[in-house]
């Protein structure tokens, strides 16, 4: 993401999301608790938006997305999206699905490590929004349900046909997607899609340590290995070790690593500047 802006001032307040930044860490979280954190037209907008000035503006190191109240996020809003849906025509409709999945992109495509923290619910978009992220925290009441077939849809919705496969396998993301039933946080560790399962009610505190853990270490070497993971998903392994070789080559040639060398020889901790 270019760090270059034109003549539009950073959002300074976001009507759809509650944002908050503390060194290096962004935590948003999804804050419409008495509808289980249901996205709207205007919440998705902010999430693409957001994600797009915090990738510009290079001072966030890493993001924790959430849910305020009972669980992550239950999927789109049954009125205000899946029945607002039924009255557009394909081209406003194709618009729509365009945008979701630049949400889902944004989350791929940004420099920095996004931490979903889940709890109770994250169900369709929802499950789509942890799947994209880089490290998915949960606690025991955690549940995934991916529920595009179950309301007659393509699972493979928001690029859940892509993601999911290569994060559980094909096997188990073709049960996921077609059936649409819930995988509870047991059996979403065991078959791959968690990252860790914490005690009840630590999902959020766990991510939030793991981020300030991330935005304390050596931002461009996580932006550079984020970038490798996803670019070389379909890349024959000839391809993907040039462009390691040539990824090395920029980042031995950085501050960070004369940084290493330097903390090493004088036994003491190394100052990451991401750089």
């Amino acid at each position: 993401m270019s760090p270059f802006i034109g003549s539009t001032a950073a959002t300074e307040r976001w009507r759809h999301l509650r944002v908050t930044r503390q060194d290096g860490v962004a935590t948003v979280t999804l804050d419409r608790p008495e509808k289980l954190n249901a996205l709207t037209f205007g919440a998705y907008a902010d999430l693409r938006d957001l994600l797009a000035e915090l990738s510009r503006e290079r001072s966030v190191r890493a993001l924790v997305l959430g849910g305020e109240g009972r669980g992550f996020c239950s999927g789109g809003d049954v009125d205000e999206i899946i029945g607002a849906t039924l009255a557009m025509d394909t081209a406003q409709l194709l618009d729509f699905n365009r945008m979701t999945g630049q949400v889902v992109r944004a989350i791929r495509e940004c420099p920095f490590p996004v931490i979903a923290a889940v709890h109770g619910v994250a169900a369709g978009a929802g499950a789509v929004l942890a799947l994209a992220s880089d490290f998915r925290i949960a606690d025991p009441t955690a549940r995934f349900a991916f529920l595009f077939t179950r309301v007659g849809l393509s699972g493979g919705d928001m690029g859940a046909a892509y993601l999911l496969p290569r994060v559980v396998g094909l096997g188990h993301a073709t049960r996921l997607l077609m059936l649409g039933e819930p995988v509870r946080a047991p059996e979403a560790e065991r078959i791959g899609l968690l990252s860790e399962v914490t005690e009840e009610g630590k999902a959020g505190l766990r991510a939030a340590e793991l981020a300030a853990h991330l935005a304390a270490g050596p931002a461009l070497a996580y932006a550079q290995t984020k970038a490798l993971l996803t670019a070389e998903l379909d890349m024959p392994l000839a391809a993907s070790v040039e462009l390691d070789a040539n990824t090395q080559a920029l980042l031995m040639n950085g501050r960070d690593y004369a940084e290493f060398h330097a903390a090493f020889t004088t036994k003491r901790p190394p100052e990451w500047k991401g750089r």
